[in-house]
């Protein structure tokens, strides 16, 4: 068993991802056009990890 794996390309591509849409959520009362590019920048995220499997 290994305490410390490195995490896949994927794995790293999700946790991106996840932190996207949430700095989104916290820009989207602050600053709409921010939270808009947080928001389209997470979709690139999440093609290319679609495009992963």
């Amino acid at each position: 068993m290994k305490l410390f794996r490195r995490k896949s390309k994927k794995e790293k591509l999700e946790k991106q991802y996840r932190e996207k849409l949430e700095e989104s959520h916290k820009m989207s009362t602050i600053n709409r056009a921010k939270s808009d590019e947080l928001i389209y920048q997470a979709e690139q995220i999440l093609k290319e990890i679609e495009n992963e499997d």
